[in-house]
């Protein structure tokens, strides 16, 4: 049997994934907010590889994500703060690196990542998103030796800025989108002249990436290989007591621009028809870093805006339902694999469950417009029995389809097959 060709089950059981050295470049300390690098570094240490991760620092937030990680694997931090971005982006400006790969790009990062390279002292070099892609092929550049690049682009950056483009409502958040589209498109077309294997959450961004490699005649290089994000399910538990009365919520990380879209749309054109029917209704809007326009909602005392919560398995288990109106977005969104961990029911937009294998009526509800997503709320805040079914459907499905252990698998079968092919990459673009 061929490791291209195993599943991640016959990679496990035939000890195909035999212990690997690998240097975890990541473009921000990996924590359970920034779940995906934090739960591979947890499984992959679980599954009996030895780890190394080299990332930047910018504050205390990322110090306290590194002590609960430097339990688990060796960690080299790099100090890299606003000044230093800052730096990077007008380094970027007046060439054609997107701003997005010049995030990280500081001369200290470099340096530690390829000084990690050199030491031969690694079989696999995995690297985090857009953002720590340059990083590493900088670093690697001209470096005899240098093991394989595998790159988990996580989701594709153009996709989202295109989309962004269209359908955020802030100026200047399209503003971003469109200085940075057309140098992402040409970066990420090319992602397979760098890397020996490249990796994504979902196959609609696998779709994007190989669209781009078409239309700027790029090699098709290796597959791109879809790794979904799973959850932790002895963590996120359907909960133990009842739930709180007709309470609605969107999680997220609200700086973030698709999420921010999201919860004005809910909140400005959804729940104005819920309220009609059921003006009992509170919303919870729960998540990091809120802007003025979402702090601004939180004056109607039906509205909750609460900032960080450390304890994000809480606010799921006591809302009635959760919700993901998404009306833009890329790859699989934790939101609603967290939701359906902790039994609640959810309503999402098309946008939101684009990834998942999850069937509308089955395993949560599906609304692709306003009045549509008002009558699935309504409907659910009234019937307690279709409540109960699809929690327990949604549970199901995460245990069925959404482990970090079985994703953990499916990455180790990319690092096995960089190690086996020898493309030619090219470190020049």
């Amino acid at each position: 049997m061929s490791i291209l060709s195993a599943t991640p089950d016959q990679v496990s059981a035939n000890g195909a994934g035999a212990r690997l050295r690998i240097l975890f470049v990541a473009p921000y300390a990996p924590s359970p907010i920034r779940v995906r690098p934090f739960q591979f570094l947890r499984q992959l240490v679980a599954r009996g590889h030895a780890v190394t991760l080299v990332c930047p620092i910018s504050g205390a937030d990322d110090g306290r994500a590194l002590d609960t990680l430097r339990g688990l694997c060796p960690t080299v931090a790099v100090p890299h703060g606003r000044r230093a971005i800052l730096e990077a982006y007008l380094r970027a400006v007046p060439g054609s690196l997107p701003l997005q790969a010049a995030h990280c790009l500081s001369p200290a990062l470099v340096k530690a990542v390829r000084e990690a390279m050199a030491s031969d002292r690694f079989d696999i070099v995995h690297i985090e998103h857009l953002r720590g892609a340059e990083v590493a092929r900088v670093a690697a550049a001209g470096l005899r030796g240098a093991p394989p690049l595998v790159l988990d682009a996580v989701d594709s950056i153009s996709l989202l800025f295109e989309r962004a483009l269209r359908h955020n409502p802030a100026p200047g958040t399209r503003a971003m989108a469109l200085l940075d589209l057309a140098r992402t498109r040409r970066y990420e077309a090319a992602y397979g002249r760098s890397f020996a294997q490249v990796v994504i959450t979902s196959p609609e961004d696998r779709w994007a990436l190989d669209t781009l490699r078409g239309q700027f005649n790029q090699p098709p290089g290796a597959p791109i290989r879809v790794v979904p994000n799973g959850v932790d399910c002895d963590y996120f538990q359907p909960p133990q007591t009842a739930r709180e009365p007709a309470t609605i919520l969107f999680s997220g990380k609200m700086s973030y621009h698709a999420n921010e879209a999201a919860a004005l749309h809910l909140l400005r054109e959804i729940m104005p028809l819920v309220w009609r029917q059921r003006p009992d209704a509170r919303v919870v809007i729960a998540g990091a870093n809120p802007g003025p326009r979402l702090r601004a909602c939180g004056r109607d005392p039906r509205i909750e805006i609460t900032g960080y919560v450390p304890e994000l398995r809480t606010y799921l288990q006591r809302a009635t339902l959760a919700v993901a109106p998404l009306t833009y977005g890329v790859g699989i969104q934790n939101k609603v694999l967290e939701a359906l961990a902790c039994a609640t029911p959810v309503v999402a937009a098309r946008q939101a469950t684009v990834a998942l294998r999850a069937r509308a009526g089955v395993e949560l509800l599906g609304a692709g417009s306003v009045s549509a997503f008002a009558e699935a709320i309504v409907t659910l805040l009234e019937d307690a029995s279709l409540r109960a079914r699809l929690g327990q459907a949604g549970r199901a499905y995460i245990e069925r389809h959404h482990t970090w252990n079985a994703s953990a698998a499916t990455l180790e079968l990319a690092y096995h097959a960089a190690l086996q092919a020898t493309p030619s990459l090219d470190p020049k673009r």
